[in-house]
């Protein structure tokens, strides 16, 4: 077994916590992870994983490893994939993540638009919550991320500066209910997004600048919250993006209070060095309006 498939075993368990779960992302036996987790121990020189009752966990070393090998994997892949795209951009490919409303609600009508063009490049989308798409690029394991704000410095090992934002578009976070409900900030219910959900976090930072501790539904999706609100259930921030059509049909109606609406610019963000299939896509972003090159500051 190769030192790549050997990380790759490690990666999945330390994402997966545990060597059945390794076993199934991989679709290989759990004796197979075992065995290269421990090869790739002995190939490091110190212990990655220790026993914890039936089952495993990381070492101190074993967390600190995991950050590099995941980046060494996504350096491997964006490496091919670079070589391949500087050849024949036309025929790249281009890794994308995005978070969720960005992801149901931008991606879809700018990549048929782009596929159109260039029908050649392949592409991936990883629609995820913010805390999981921007770990993603750090590691190189995406080209290019769509979301909110982008962290003000980049993360992972041996990180340096914040990612390039190459292309913006304005964002406004309402609160919006059902029409003819109560909707006293104060005493309605909340419907919350997923854990890791900038815009949970950013309800969350409304609700403390308000003041208030209104109870809360947590719903764990947007799509879910939205339907929620839709039925009466409760109130809650999105983007007005989102729910344009159901405003403009009066299924939602967008509520008076006080620090919203919250401007949330869309970022599109991407390596410094981007490939070439990649400056594709930028291209085409930057075309398509409303997004455009963010100013200087």
């Amino acid at each position: 077994m190769t030192t790549n498939a050997r990380m790759r075993a490690f990666v999945a368990l330390a994402e997966q916590g545990s060597v059945r779960g390794a076993a199934a992302r991989l679709v290989v036996t759990e004796s197979t992870v075992s065995a290269a987790v421990r090869a790739l121990a002995d190939e490091v020189g110190v212990p990655l994983v220790e026993r914890d009752g039936r089952g495993v966990r990381l070492t101190a070393a074993g967390h600190r490893y995991a950050g590099y090998a995941r980046r060494v994997l996504g350096l491997l892949e964006e490496g091919a994939a670079a070589a391949r795209g500087e050849a024949d951009p036309e025929h790249g490919r281009v890794r994308l993540a995005a978070v969720t409303t960005a992801g149901e609600h931008l991606l879809p009508e700018l990549l048929a638009g782009f596929r159109e063009r260039h029908p050649g490049v392949a592409l991936e989308v990883d629609v995820a919550p913010s805390d999981r798409v921007w770990p993603m690029l750090a590691h190189h394991e995406v080209d290019v991320v769509v979301a909110g704000r982008p962290p003000a410095t980049a993360t992972g090992p041996g990180a340096t500066g914040p990612p390039p934002v190459r292309a913006v578009r304005g964002n406004a976070l309402v609160v919006v209910g059902a029409p003819g409900t109560g909707h006293d900030p104060e005493r309605a219910t909340w419907l919350l997004r997923e854990p890791g959900s900038g815009t949970r976090s950013t309800q969350e930072a409304l609700l403390g600048d308000l003041g208030v501790d209104p109870p809360r539904l947590l719903l764990g999706s947007h799509g879910a919250t939205v339907a929620a609100a839709r039925a009466g259930l409760g109130i809650t921030l999105v983007s007005r993006d989102a729910v344009h059509r159901l405003l403009a049909g009066g299924e939602l109606v967008e509520l008076t209070v006080p620090g919203t609406p919250l401007e949330r610019p869309w970022h599109v963000v991407t390596h410094p060095d981007a490939t070439a299939s990649t400056e594709l896509l930028l291209a085409h972003v930057l075309v398509t309006p409303p997004w455009h090159r963010p100013r200087p500051v």
